[in-house]
């Protein structure tokens, strides 16, 4: 029998097909979204597990060309930066992709930093714009910069750079079309700043290919297994690239329903796989100990889970069997060394 593994020649090959990557270079990776998705422009695209509301990928693609327009309207050109100081919600990744779509780029920061650490990635990204909410205004207002907050209806009355969601929305509500920019899979879509766990943390460059052979990549085993019609739960947050390339625009392009939640409780995790239906997870070490161990899991009707992934660190085997035990649905894999059970 064939298998992977080192040649005579010394190279590893794997049996698995070859990926092809579009070679279009006039490609931006929200054109190559919503190409993938023409023929699923009534399916949920986006929901959100907090305040319920839903966006299919036709309503996508229109609220993401009203805020591009008022991207620009606002004076926002190419290669200017925007900076995203916000929870996971259905909003974001739709900011995200406008942003992208007028060759803007995202810089994302973890809702948790100090004032101190917000104020470094705002000195050296510089943005442009703020993309925030109410509750953490008070870590970006001495910037000066403005503001857009996804918050529904919420803006400072004293604070007159500062425009509600709705109020930006309607500075482009009568486009249907996206603005006519150049864009490349060369051009920068994102710049996200490393942990800064052993030094200072740096900025880090991801352009519109990037994210294109990141969706092609991630989506490789459910082309191979001829899976369609997944919902996925991000709980990872989406300022990381686990939670915005790996899973949110990975599985936007598949045509999958992604389903965003503000912060990790674990029951409310719970609720929302039962509630949404939720088909495949992606989560992080602590979040598998807690799947395999704690009794709150029996309460919940998790059948509807089919996969559960763990990366960012490693997962020993014994709890990854533990937890496979509990969910003999579902496979349980990492991405450290791509072991997956299913008993």
């Amino acid at each position: 029998m064939q298998r992977s593994g080192f040649g005579s020649d010394g190279i590893y090959r794997s049996l698995r097909p070859s990926l092809t990557l579009p070679k279009n270079p006039n490609l931006s990776l929200v054109t190559h979204l919503f190409n993938k998705v023409a023929s699923s422009q009534t399916k949920t695209a986006l929901i959100d597990a907090d305040s319920n509301q839903t966006l299919n990928f036709a309503q996508l693609k229109s609220l993401t060309i009203k805020i591009a327009h008022a991207l620009i309207h606002i004076g926002l050109k190419k290669t200017d930066v925007v900076l995203f100081l916000a929870p996971n919600s259905y909003l974001y990744p739709v900011f995200f992709l406008a942003v992208a779509s007028i060759g803007a780029v995202a810089s994302t920061v973890n809702p948790t930093y100090t004032i101190t650490e917000v104020t470094k990635q705002a000195k050296d990204s510089n943005p442009k714009l703020i993309i925030t909410v109410a509750e953490l205004w008070e870590k970006v207002k001495h910037l000066n910069v403005p503001a857009v907050f996804l918050n529904s209806g919420t803006t400072p009355t004293t604070t007159p750079n500062v425009t509600s969601f709705e109020s930006f929305v309607k500075l482009g509500e009568s486009e249907t079309k996206f603005p006519e920019i150049d864009v490349k899979q060369s051009d920068t879509a994102a710049l996200l700043y490393s942990s800064g766990t052993t030094g200072v943390s740096k900025g880090v460059i991801l352009t519109h290919g990037n994210f294109i052979a990141s969706a092609t990549m991630i989506s490789m085993d459910d082309e191979l297994n001829g899976d369609i019609d997944d919902v996925y739960l991000v709980v990872l947050p989406m300022f990381h690239v686990f939670g915005l390339a790996v899973i949110t625009f990975s599985q936007l392009v598949r045509g999958n329903c992604v389903v965003s939640l503000k912060r990790f409780e674990f029951e409310v995790v719970l609720k929302t796989i039962e509630k949404f239906r939720v088909t495949k997870l992606w989560v992080v070490p602590p979040i598998i100990l807690a799947l395999a161990k704690h009794g709150l899991v029996d309460k919940y009707d998790l059948s509807s889970l089919k996969y559960i992934g763990s990366g960012a660190a490693p997962l020993g085997k014994e709890l990854m069997e533990e937890c496979a035990k509990r969910f003999p649905n579902a496979v349980v894999s990492q991405i450290t060394d791509k072991l997956a059970y299913r008993l």
